[in-house]
């Protein structure tokens, strides 16, 4: 068994919002409305939140080179304040230039490199340092942020430049008292979940943050797939080894009606939770009325993110925070660990961004590429965990690698031993998505999968037809000889291919047009399979393609290796089970329906895309 990681933050769970109140958004701290925050931050705690990130705009804190705003400070300090008088803490953040699609200078900066420059990085180290030595002994501090989504603002820079900047602001915390969990506030919104490289790397940071937040939003085209893309991102961080704080998710009602909205929180906070978050924080607790406001004046979608209205009446998100809070307190979160796994999923080294000659996009698309084989495992049953390539492969009944065109030699040579010693090592072939290095990379590819390959150099082999029909030779888990796949086919026309062989000393499990397409070759304990067909680049090419036939393939390789988790979601390909064990031997079932009607299951009847934490015995 793989064990899953699932580190938490000393103390409660942090569930609750991103902090701005409705009387004047950022610009609040210059017209500080007591009541109004009293009355918000009592709405809040009315919810069963018990947290907020709160936000030090630093125009306002920081308005001359030399000077700290000690009114400013001490609105920061009756903000505590307020939050303690209403049994919750906060998470202050210090470097708010950018907010909502808008930068806010201090009107000393003049466009200088904030990571670089040492008369600013010296001007942020002494700010940080200032606020945090007189607000450091308040009880309602739960931790320390440096800034919000610091690329965007301050741009990107190399990798050792931002890990320097990065300890830098760290130590001004630590030097003004400050005591507790500190992290960037980044966003996480680079290489390592996106492929997008920024200079920050999580690989660099780990050892100087205490958590990681990522910042989770995005646009799709399959309803499934976007109710996971959170969670996907969430075990691509948590791969990390550190505690993972959905520091930032939501959405504007501009974009969502109020029941889909609901929707969406109650699917991302479980699926989260199922993917190893222990902390979750919306954006954000209100909406704003504020429209002749920067940013709100020209971002106006920006003005109705909040999870209530600028009177506080909760709309339909808040309602689920609220729920979802009832159920993290009657499990005690703290106590609880993710049930081991037996399935692992690889992610390549070169997307952690320190590889030379990536071309342009490719990360891009090898994480959509991971994004919908964690899709299709996740409906199959399965538990897989996002294992990182540079941290080894470690031993498991079920190895999947789905489009593995690119992998280190050595991590070939791993893989066949693992199979030696007893896992099914599941590989489908691509031949990348742009006519640049065709074709597998690889060691000695037709060895490895018992093959004779038949490309064409410079060439591929174009995959013609809208749908891939792959019909079985041989058993496989549930799937017997004769059944048949069916895969639409989509992509570029570098991706849209197919490896065409021969069976050297591998069987042939699937056919396709009655040639080759599954080699199935047998070493020591174990077997490797190749699928010579990219299925799951073409299924995240393919809009509302969930669930698709890798779905039925997925589970039959589960069942095949016994990788199946002892609690699943009997075959439902709409149904998305797993595993929390508490320390006395209770266990939990996070259960989220994919289906749009209401269903009975075996853990109770869930609404339409209804999500469930549900007791099951003690032991």
């Amino acid at each position: 068994m793989v064990s899953r990681p699932f580190p938490v933050l000393p103390g409660q769970p942090w569930l609750g919002v991103n902090y701005w109140s409705a009387a004047g958004g950022p610009f609040m701290w210059r017209d500080f409305d007591e009541a109004t925050i009293s009355a918000e931050l009592a709405a809040l705690a009315g919810l069963g939140l018990n947290v907020t990130r709160s936000f030090c705009f630093w125009p306002d804190f920081h308005p001359e080179p030399d000077v700290i705003d000690r009114d400013m400070i001490g609105r920061l300090r009756r903000l505590l304040d307020l939050h303690a008088d209403h049994g919750l803490a906060t998470i202050p953040t210090f470097i708010i230039g950018g907010m909502s699609g808008r930068d806010f200078d201090p009107p000393w900066r003049h466009g200088g490199n904030l990571y670089a420059d040492g008369v600013l990085l010296g001007r942020q180290a002494r700010y940080i340092r200032t606020v945090t030595a007189a607000v450091a002994d308040h009880p309602a501090i739960a931790g320390w942020l440096i800034s919000n989504e610091m690329h965007f603002y301050g741009g990107s820079d190399s990798p050792d430049t931002i890990q320097a900047w990065a300890e830098l602001m760290v130590q001004a915390v630590r030097a003004g008292g400050g005591r507790g969990p500190v992290s960037l506030g980044d966003g996480v919104l680079g290489v390592d979940l996106y492929g997008e490289d920024n200079g920050f790397r999580l690989r660099r940071l780990r050892d100087t943050i205490d958590w990681i937040g990522p910042h989770l939003y995005g646009m799709g085209d399959d309803l499934i797939r976007q109710h996971l893309l959170i969670a996907f991102r969430i075990e691509l961080a948590g791969a990390f080894g550190l505690p993972v704080v959905l520091e930032e998710f939501g959405l504007t009602s501009n974009f969502a009606s109020d029941d889909h909205a609901g929707d969406y929180y109650r699917q991302c906070l479980h699926t989260a939770l199922a993917a190893g978050a222990s902390g979750f924080l919306a954006w954000n607790n209100t909406d704003f009325d504020l429209v002749a406001q920067p940013p709100y004046s020209h971002h106006p979608f920006e003005l109705h993110f909040g999870i209530m209205t600028p009177d506080r009446r909760p709309k339909q998100p808040a309602l689920e925070l609220s729920a979802f809070a009832t159920s993290l307190r009657d499990i005690d979160l703290r106590r609880c660990r993710r049930a081991d796994t037996e399935v692992i999923m690889v992610v390549p080294e070169w997307l952690d961004g320190d590889t030379p000659g990536v071309p342009d996009g490719a990360a891009a698309v090898q994480f959509e590429i991971l994004h919908q084989a964690y899709v299709s495992a996740r409906l199959a049953g399965l538990t897989p965990l996002l294992v990182r390539e540079a941290d080894g492969i470690p031993p498991a009944r079920l190895v999947i690698v789905p489009c593995g065109q690119r992998l280190n030699g050595p991590t070939w040579q791993l893989l066949e031993q693992r199979a030696e010693e007893g896992s099914l090592v599941y590989v489908s072939y691509f031949s990348g998505d742009i006519a640049a290095q065709r074709g597998p990379w690889h060691p000695d590819f037709d060895g490895m999968f018992g093959i004779r390959h038949g490309l064409r150099y410079g060439l591929v082999s174009p995959v013609d037809s809208d749908v891939v029909t792959l019909t079985f030779s041989a058993p496989l888990g549930s799937l017997n000889a004769g059944d048949q796949l069916a895969f639409a086919s989509a992509g570029s026309y570098s991706g849209r291919s197919r490896l065409p062989f021969e069976p050297v000393t591998a069987g042939v499990l699937g056919t396709v047009d009655g040639s080759p397409a599954f080699a199935d070759r047998s070493i020591g304990a174990g077997r490797i399979v190749l699928l010579g067909y990219p299925v799951e680049y073409f299924a995240a090419r393919t809009p509302q393609v969930n669930p698709d036939d890798t779905v039925r393939l997925y589970r039959a390789l589960g069942l095949e290796a016994d990788a199946l988790p002892a609690i699943d979601n009997d075959g439902d390909p709409r149904l998305i089970v797993d595993t929390l064990i508490r320390d006395d031997g209770a266990r939990f079932a996070i259960v989220v329906s994919e289906h749009n009607r209401a269903v009975t299951t075996p853990f109770g009847t869930l609404a339409p895309f209804g999500a469930a934490i549900v007791p099951l015995d003690a032991s």
